[in-house]
């Protein structure tokens, strides 16, 4: 394995946490409240905190503050490695933007180190994808700043499809409008979204049933991705592994891809989603 640097990332990223440790890739764990006792990302299972949810609890979230972000940061740039950072979508949390904050202070700190950020624009395992492929970069010997540019010049290309169970947890934390949310509650019918150029979580397409709606998810990556050739997909799941595993056969019988990564949508992501959500998420560059 050829290292030039540390990748970092968020555990919005929603990769299991073993493949940070195989892969050594740093690690902002972000947070959640329950019943106001304090949670990072890992610190519950994942089947605990859909159950809570399916029992009335709302929990809430926060973005990770500045000291979090530059106790995950610095200790690299002490040890003299390089750090490049892929956020959380800045459409929907402000921690990519406090990252780019401390990196210019650590910058300053450490002139002869380099700390780059790329907001992602990404969410769950559209992002984990994103971080997948940034890495197999540097293990193939890229610098930093050929992983940075290939980054923001292909952020654009994780494909994000998404179907919900229910709206009003996306509304609930600002991520969807109310009149969307309205919207997609209508009895039978499964909400279908996407993550827009800016990182926002946009429905634009509804389906009469949840079969309806795995297919309307396979057909959007097909959109997508066109012509090119894909060789790997992540399924996320809230808790819902057996629609995971459907969609997961589906994709890989449209696409002739037998290699894929299926994994909860962690707390942090699923406070907002709620439980029954399951997306699909494919590179769709050429």
């Amino acid at each position: 394995m050829n290292e030039k640097f540390i990748l970092m990332t968020d555990s919005n990223c929603d990769l299991p946490f073993d493949f940070f440790e195989k892969n050594n890739i740093a690690l902002l764990k972000m947070n959640f409240v329950i019943n106001g006792k304090f949670y990072y990302a890992g610190d519950m299972p994942d089947k605990e905190f859909y159950d809570t949810l399916r029992a009335g609890t709302l929990p809430t979230t926060t973005a990770a503050n500045i000291e979090e972000i530059r106790d995950v940061m610095e200790p690299h740039l002490i040890k003299g490695n390089d750090l490049l950072y892929l956020a959380f979508s800045s459409g929907l949390s402000v921690t990519a933007g406090l990252a780019e904050t401390v990196a210019r202070q650590l910058s300053e700190k450490y002139p002869e180190r380099k700390v780059i950020c790329v907001d992602s624009l990404c969410a769950s395992l559209g992002q984990g994808l994103f971080v997948f492929l940034v890495n197999r970069m540097r293990q193939n010997g890229a610098t930093i700043d050929e992983a940075a540019q290939w980054a923001l010049s292909n952020r654009l290309n994780i494909a994000h499809a998404v179907m919900a169970d229910d709206l009003m947890h996306l509304h609930r934390g600002g991520r969807v409008s109310k009149m969307s949310a309205i919207a997609g509650g209508l009895i039978g019918v499964k909400p279908i979204i996407h993550l827009n150029e800016e990182g926002k979580l946009i429905p634009f397409d509804k389906a009469r049933g949840k079969k309806k709606g795995l297919t309307r998810l396979v057909d959007y990556l097909s959109e997508r991705v066109g012509d090119g050739k894909p060789d790997y997909f992540m399924i996320a799941h809230a808790d819902c592994e057996d629609d995971a595993r459907q969609l997961a056969s589906m994709v890989s019988e449209r696409f002739g891809i037998n290699d894929y990564l299926i994994n909860y949508i962690g707390p942090v992501i699923g406070t907002h989603t709620g439980p029954g959500a399951i997306t699909a998420f494919i590179y769709a560059g050429k």
